[in-house]
């Protein structure tokens, strides 16, 4: 039975650390990579089990098994993951409906995956789901970057409610990422967000 919840525990940890794995850009075949989607970033374990102390990512399960995650990073985790640098960066920069985005209460989504065998049954916008339903009260911006040779995320992405603000060249990593955001709070265009 599948299930979406947050970690709970060093194992589900593992979990997320597995499945990426078996999905990292340089272990999925190119043909599949441009059909299914993949990931770009390997985690640090200690850095990834430190982010879930402050934050549990949202995760789906079949059993005792992590099929699918949504990594939470709160901003003070900008430097823990060196590839996600030039996103953090980036955030200082941009504006969203006027104001700069670092003035909204606001964290990143760190990478998500929905393991091979569970694509296509909603995992992804469940998962989604999960991350306004646990964190909704306290951020009003969940903010990403996506690879702009990862179709299939950002069609997915832009399905749940994202929408692209920003583009930018990384030139460690050698290709163009879309930075897109989720206002979980946003009503009319011309709503206007006063920070506290």
């Amino acid at each position: 039975m599948l299930i979406v919840t947050t970690v709970q525990s060093e194992a589900d940890v593992q979990g997320i650390l597995t499945l990426q794995q078996a999905n990292l850009r340089q272990n999925v075949p190119v043909a599949i990579q441009a059909d299914q989607g993949f990931v770009t970033v390997e985690h640090d374990p200690a850095v990834l089990l430190r982010m879930n102390q402050a934050a549990p990512s949202v995760i789906a399960k079949d059993g005792d098994t992590v099929v699918g995650y949504c990594l939470t990073m709160l901003p003070s985790f900008a430097t823990d993951v060196p590839e996600l640098n030039p996103l953090f960066d980036s955030i200082g920069e941009l504006t969203y409906r006027g104001q700069p985005v670092h003035h909204y209460p606001y964290y990143v989504m760190g990478q998500v995956c929905v393991g091979a065998g569970y694509r296509g049954q909603q995992l992804f916008d469940r998962m989604y789901q999960q991350q306004r339903a646990v964190y909704g009260d306290r951020y009003r911006l969940l903010i990403t970057d996506i690879s702009n040779r990862n179709t299939r995320s950002l069609r997915a992405h832009a399905r749940v409610g994202f929408e692209p603000i920003h583009r930018f060249y990384d030139p460690v990593l050698g290709e163009d990422w879309i930075v897109v955001v989720w206002d979980w709070r946003a009503g009319s265009p011309s709503e206007t967000y006063r920070p506290d």
